[in-house]
């Protein structure tokens, strides 16, 4: 059975606003409709237009406070600009989610140069340059969230996915750093580590698997699935509820952790 959806309570982000990268597909449009439903003010930014403007009008015609706008995370003018816009939009920016992402799988051998760079640059210098460009403000107000979604593979390793591995291990290094140096500030630096989420991203992996193998679907998604112990997929909702959870006042104290998410979404 899939776990219900988390109800947030009402105004527990009143007051707030929120960036969530990645935000037209996947995961993201599910976080971005719990922070809205938890009343923050939400810009869901990526690069494909059409679809973050979809998920801004469905939550607005919610009542939520949504602004959708362009951003490519691995260009540093792109994400200043994005930046610039969301604070007109927001005004102060309280809680940054780096959920912008891509996935890949590939023997070592067939990986060429510019998907490894490609991997690189989308999972771990966009969660560095959207991280510089909102961390600092969030010091000098005194308070401030930065979630990075992370993955299972990025602590543990997985077959055929070494360059999607390396990049979620950059961040999760860049999450424990980022958390030491700005201890006591009122800003925590905090990541999510889901195994395989039930996205188009995790598709486009188990037809990655079929063309290589000639599996039929649901042999390449437990040939998947088996490589982090999972026996099924975990839903988008599972791991915006852990960003959520991020967010709340009491966890001021929690810093520089990884939560990872099983099947069931429980911490493990």
């Amino acid at each position: 059975m899939s776990p219900r959806p988390a109800v947030p309570p009402l105004g527990l982000l009143a007051g707030r606003s929120a960036i969530v990268t990645g935000g037209g597909r996947g995961i993201g449009p599910a976080i971005a409709r719990l922070l809205a439903e938890a009343e923050a003010g939400v810009v869901v930014a990526a690069r494909t237009y059409s679809e973050i403007e979809q998920v801004a009008w469905d939550l607005r015609a919610r009542g939520a406070r949504v602004q959708s706008l362009y951003c490519d995370v691995t260009d540093e003018g792109s994400v200043r600009a994005m930046a610039e816009n969301a604070r007109k939009h927001l005004g102060t920016i309280d809680i940054l989610v780096n959920n912008a992402g891509v996935s890949a799988s590939s023997p070592l051998a067939r990986i060429t140069i510019g998907e490894w760079n490609r991997v690189l640059a989308v999972n771990a210098t966009g969660t560095f340059l959207c991280t510089r460009e909102f961390a600092p403000a969030m010091v000098a107000q005194k308070w401030g969230r930065v979630i990075n979604i992370a993955s299972v593979a990025g602590l543990e390793g997985a077959r055929y996915v070494s360059h999607y591995a390396a990049a979620k291990h950059a961040v999760i290094g860049f999450t424990r750093s980022i958390a030491l140096e700005l201890a006591g500030t009122g800003v925590t630096v905090n990541a999510v580590c889901p195994g395989y989420v039930d996205t188009p991203m995790t598709e486009h992996t188990i037809a990655n698997i079929q063309e290589r193998t000639q599996m039929p679907r649901e042999q390449a998604l437990a040939a998947m699935l088996a490589t982090t112990g999972q026996e099924r997929l975990i839903t988008p909702e599972v791991v915006a509820k852990a960003v959520l959870d991020l967010c709340r006042e009491e966890m001021d104290d929690v810093n520089g952790e990884m939560i990872l998410l099983g099947a069931e979404g429980d911490g493990r």
